[in-house]
């Protein structure tokens, strides 16, 4: 099996410890770790875009569970253009399959947030925009490995 881009060959029979060396090899490729800051610099954009939406339909009298709705939908927008064409730049597929495990990855993130975001601000008190912030950067390192491994990933030759 392939992982990402890097090209190399997991063996799913190796023992255990070829396998650990061979992901401590992969946590030292400089080019994970820049696709990495790329990932969040889109996805600083995307929380900035996220949380501005957020504010203004919380302000124009929206319930802040569709204020949620539409801040994620905007967002996702922003954030699967820019990491098609930024981060993630090369991976081979086409961008329909890839939006579709983008989408998948993205809801599946938001549900998370969205219950994270709850919780703050029925049962903890924290105020709605401070309790959405939270939220999204909760979820943002799940986010990342699954559209790197999943959304993205180079496919087996």
């Amino acid at each position: 099996m392939r992982d990402d881009t890097s090209g190399y060959t997991l063996v799913e029979t190796a023992p255990p410890s070829a396998r650990a060396a061979a992901l401590l090899r992969e946590l030292r490729r400089a080019s994970h770790w820049f696709q990495l800051a790329r990932f969040g610099a889109v996805g600083a954009s995307g929380y900035a875009i996220n949380l501005a939406v957020f504010a203004g339909t919380i302000k124009a009298g929206l319930d802040y569970h569709a204020a949620a709705v539409v801040a994620f939908v905007v967002a996702l927008a922003n954030n699967f253009v820019w990491n098609r064409l930024w981060t993630f730049r090369g991976a081979p597929g086409s961008a329909h399959g890839q939006a579709l495990r983008f989408v998948a990855v993205s809801v599946g993130a938001f549900l998370v947030s969205l219950g994270v975001l709850d919780a703050l601000v029925r049962y903890a008190g924290v105020p709605k925009l401070a309790a959405q912030a939270i939220a999204v950067l909760a979820v943002t390192p799940l986010s990342f490995l699954a559209n790197k491994l999943w959304s993205f990933r180079a496919r087996a030759a």
